[in-house]
């Protein structure tokens, strides 16, 4: 903090001391950024963080006239907030959190990928701290601030309770565990097939038994043991990084018995904070003050209305024959070429209805590969989050991830028909609230492009060749491309379905810019074609095939034709 801006605080804290209430609104607005992140990078994002900061900055607000030294005030709330965070953990009961209880939660290191925008080795450092155990996230979100600036190691070893060499002592071990979390994530990330098949029955949620047992693989295997490239130390990584902007809809009221109550939401725009005032305010405008007790709602909510009373349009039906031949580029089911004919409302839906929901996407030809896309429409975003992070990669029967949140996301596929041919077990979405749309196709191919001759050992296709079998797909089936883009807003699940043929999903959020890269430019290596739009920006556009509402015992059993 610069000298004016500390003499600013100074004078703002004393006021506030003295009784005055707009002062004491302001400290509270200023300062809730950083009580946020303590809490959030702490419990990782868990439920509980909005009710940590509010019982922390009830907490401060309550003892302020006992802070006798106003330079000491941030050390001072820093240490407010890990004495909640660890009577939080002390009154835990030991049970086990049901699934739906467990989705609610937001993952912090998500929030840190998506809401700063990290990349490379940064975006590595977030995904790591899933690794780490419960106490020393509580350390490494005091860290995280040092080294970004925003806390002294004095302010640090304060906060935690402890002398600075002690301190020092801590933060070394978590950093040392940080690095081992790290290696874990490059090598999750590679392709191993021993770390594929060590991996085989792990649900996908850190742990420390898995950490122990991937980190004791790395350590043995040359392949996940190389970096490939000069790990750079985490704290050069995090020098200068912002804090993540408070999320739109967070909601702090405060009940103070006449002396004040503060409600604060943050701006979808903010993308760095600093410790001046004047970013302070601007990050957290609007803020309103309110009379004692009231409590402001902020942000928006989903309303979800039922679906009208229209059958979804069919497709022709298969013939015999086409159920025993291999793929190939001509598809079973023929609709016109262009993607346009397949957002068509079926003749009963003339009437004025809400028509989400009542178009499906029809099977269709490959677009000639000269063919340049259409513009892709802008819907709004303000970002996704995942179950399974930034990278989900689902390889097995049984592995699911779930989306929440308003942006677009891609689905890379990659079918292994030399691993194992045959009928493929279309992937379905399951338990949506809100509404999702089938915007785009890319990567540079579908996956029935037949890419050589086959000369060369089977046709490098993902469908297959002659020599290796084929994947086949379900009878009424859209052909996959490589990339398959979704707009969401709301939330699903994307569940693995594989039995029979091999096939593994990649779930990432993207964004409307890197869909436009995509199908308008195309992938480097492999790209045969342009890619397809299919979004007509309105709510006719296309919806994924196999997507339902219900959360069905056993998701493979998802229609294909589902009203949503």
């Amino acid at each position: 903090m610069d000298e004016a801006a500390g003499r600013q605080w100074r004078s703002t804290i004393a006021a506030a001391q003295a009784g005055d209430r707009h002062a004491l609104d302001e400290l509270v607005e200023g300062w809730l950024p950083l009580v946020y992140n303590v809490v959030g990078r702490a419990l990782n994002g868990h439920a509980d963080v909005d009710d940590v900061v509010q019982e922390t900055m009830l907490r401060a607000v309550d003892n302020l006239g006992s802070l006798r030294d106003p330079d000491s005030f941030r050390s001072w709330l820093v240490a407010i907030a890990m004495r909640q965070i660890r009577d939080r953990a002390r009154r835990r009961q030991p049970v086990q959190l049901d699934e739906s209880a467990a989705r609610e939660a937001t993952d912090f290191a998500e929030l840190t990928v998506l809401r700063l925008q990290l990349e490379g080795q940064r975006r590595e450092v977030a995904e790591a701290v899933r690794w780490l155990d419960d106490e020393d996230r509580q350390l490494l979100s005091l860290w995280w601030l040092e080294v970004a600036g925003e806390l002294t190691r004095r302010e640090l070893a304060a906060a935690a309770g402890i002398s600075r060499q002690h301190a020092a002592v801590r933060v070394q071990r978590v950093k040392e565990r940080l690095e081992t979390a790290r290696g874990i994530v490059r090598a999750l990330d590679g392709a191993c097939p021993d770390l594929r098949e060590l991996t085989a029955r792990w649900n996908g949620r850190p742990d420390s038994v898995w950490r122990k047992r991937l980190a004791r693989h790395i350590r043995g295997c040359g392949y996940c043991g190389d970096t490939h490239e000069a790990v750079v130390p985490a704290e050069r990584l995090l020098v200068g990084i912002a804090l993540v902007p408070i999320p739109v809809g967070f909601t702090l009221s405060l009940a103070l018995g006449g002396k004040t109550a503060v409600a604060a939401t943050a701006t979808a725009t903010a993308t760095s904070v600093g410790w001046s005032a004047k970013v302070m305010a601007a990050l957290t405008q609007p803020a309103v003050a309110v009379t004692a007790g009231a409590t402001i709602v902020a942000g928006g909510a989903y309303v979800v209305t039922q679906t009208p009373d229209v059958p979804p349009p069919r497709a022709a039906a298969p013939t015999a024959a086409s159920t025993a031949r291999p793929p190939s580029s001509t598809p079973s089911v023929t609709p016109t070429a262009t993607p346009a004919s397949s957002l068509s409302p079926s003749p009963s839906a003339t009437k004025k209805v809400d028509l989400y929901g009542t178009v499906v996407d029809a099977v269709d030809q490959a677009p000639d590969p000269n063919t340049e896309p259409a513009a892709l429409p802008r819907r709004p975003e303000s970002g996704i989050t995942s179950t399974g992070g930034a990278k989900a990669v689902m390889q097995h029967r049984g592995e699911n991830v779930t989306l929440s949140g308003q942006g677009y996301l891609l689905v890379r596929w990659q079918i292994a028909p030399h691993d194992r041919p045959g009928g493929l077990t279309m992937p379905t979405w399951t338990g949506l609230k809100g509404k999702i749309f089938h915007v785009a196709s890319g990567g540079g191919r579908r996956m029935d492009d037949v890419i050589g001759d086959g000369s060369d050992r089977g046709y490098v296709t993902g469908m297959g060749g002659p020599d290796i079998g084929y994947t086949v797909l379900p009878d009424g089936t859209q052909q996959m491309w490589q990339n398959e883009y979704f707009y969401l807003d709301g939330t699903v699940t994307l569940n693995q379905n594989e039995r029979g043929a091999s096939y593994g999903l990649t779930v990432m959020p993207s964004s409307w810019g890197k869909v436009t890269e995509d199908v308008r430019y195309g992938p480097p290596q492999g790209a045969i074609r342009y890619g397809l739009v299919r979004d007509n920006g309105k709510d006719t556009a296309p919806v994924p095939q196999y997507v339902t509402r219900e959360t069905p015992a056993d998701p493979a059993t998802v229609a294909q034709r589902s009203r949503v």
